[in-house]
């Protein structure tokens, strides 16, 4: 199974799935989807664009739970008034990014990343 594959079962399956990205730590894009129904919310050419743009936060986040004794990140959720934003570790180098509307699965979302992670990591 592709990632491309992968990540469009997981946009189109959770409703409200917007686009997804698989990036890696660094904030380049390795693949991105988008909704095979589209769903209007302006961030719909630009999904690989929230990778880059949070993936300083995604740092700091990892930085800050390492100082407290958390250990390292494995998922962030970013709720804003437009979107949702759910950022999934793949492993050490690579997170997957959904963009969900506002009114968004996000359960189903953060059901369907785990459920396909192994497919992910397989094809790195």
């Amino acid at each position: 199974m592709s990632f491309e594959s992968i990540l469009q079962t997981i946009v189109d399956e959770c409703g409200g799935g917007v686009g997804a990205a698989l990036m890696e730590s660094d904030g380049i894009p390795i693949e991105q989807v988008l909704a095979s129904k589209p769903v209007s919310i302006g961030l719909e050419e630009e999904v690989s664009s929230v990778g880059i743009e949070f993936g300083k936060v995604l740092q700091d986040i990892g930085h800050a739970s390492d100082n407290l004794g958390g250990g390292s990140l494995s998922e962030a959720i970013i709720s804003v008034k437009n979107f949702i934003l759910l950022f999934r570790v793949v492993n050490e180098e690579f997170f997957v990014v959904v963009v969900l509307s506002p009114d968004g699965n996000l359960g189903k979302a953060r059901y369907l990343i785990r459920k396909n992670l192994i497919a992910i990591r397989e094809e790195l």
